[in-house]
């Protein structure tokens, strides 16, 4: 039997080993079910579904408000630390949590944190694209 709530395992292990808090949150998103709740084989193994479920569910809330306190410039250097083991651009991953949106919401009723986030993203996006070097034009 363990001595760890399923959220403090849920810190100490899995999220610890994770870069950024983009990358968290993304990771997160990443365990939601399309039926709803999340999947977590070992933390569910160890934890049971109820407290493993609940766990997740208050990490992601916790991630998704860690990014929404964050400064954007603080967010421009954790979108390149939460990228740097993809294979992907920085632009390409604030694309591809752009496309994971809904997932990327613990709860789909927070409207405000919903634009708040998207808000984010779209700033992220924006700033990923000033930042490419124009091409020179071909005239």
């Amino acid at each position: 039997m363990t001595l760890k709530s399923a959220l403090q395992d849920l810190r100490e292990t899995t999220l610890a080993a994770i870069s950024g808090l983009l990358g968290k949150l993304s990771y997160l998103a990443s365990l939601r079910r399309r039926e709803g709740g999340y999947l977590h084989w070992g933390l569910s193994l160890v934890h049971g579904e109820e407290s493993s479920e609940g766990a997740l569910r208050a990490a992601q809330t916790e991630a998704l408000s860690n990014v929404l306190r964050t400064p954007i410039s603080e967010l421009v250097e954790d979108l390149r630390e939460s990228n740097r083991n993809s294979e992907k651009t920085a632009e390409g991953y604030v694309e591809n949590m752009r496309e994971q949106f809904t997932e990327l919401l613990p709860s789909a009723d927070d409207a405000a944190s919903a634009a708040h986030l998207n808000s984010v993203l779209i700033a992220l996006s924006s700033l990923e694209k000033a930042q490419k070097p124009a091409t020179p034009s071909t005239s």
